[in-house]
């Protein structure tokens, strides 16, 4: 089992979610959150003054796979968030130690799937 954490633009949200609910994801946790990365902010004009906006917001979903869908997901995420500018995001898959589900005590694979 995989845990996927991706990080993109907020935007790309819609097409995201379409796309990793059909390569297989049975659940998906959204959160608004705010950073940087090599971007490293931007300069934007507000009433004629001008400021710098280090944080940009920027859209985490996180899902946990199987190991047999966690690269069709990954490949979902890289097709529909690409805008192929600065700053479109990045994907972190790490291992999943132990799944519960709460209302049916299922364990690991059986509690990711329907």
């Amino acid at each position: 089992m995989k845990y996927v954490t991706a990080i993109f633009k907020p935007s790309r949200l819609d097409a995201v979610l379409d796309a990793v609910t059909a390569a297989g994801a049975s659940g998906v946790t959204v959160t608004e959150v705010r950073g940087y990365g090599r971007q490293q902010g931007k300069t934007e004009v507000y009433r004629g003054a001008e400021y710098e906006v280090r944080l940009l917001p920027k859209v985490r979903i996180e899902i946990a796979a199987t190991d047999e869908t966690v690269e069709k997901i990954v490949d979902a995420i890289v097709a529909s968030a690409n805008t192929s500018k600065i700053g479109d995001g990045k994907i972190f898959v790490m291992d999943l130690e132990a799944v519960t589900r709460i209302r049916t005590g299922e364990k690991n694979e059986s509690a990711l799937t329907s």
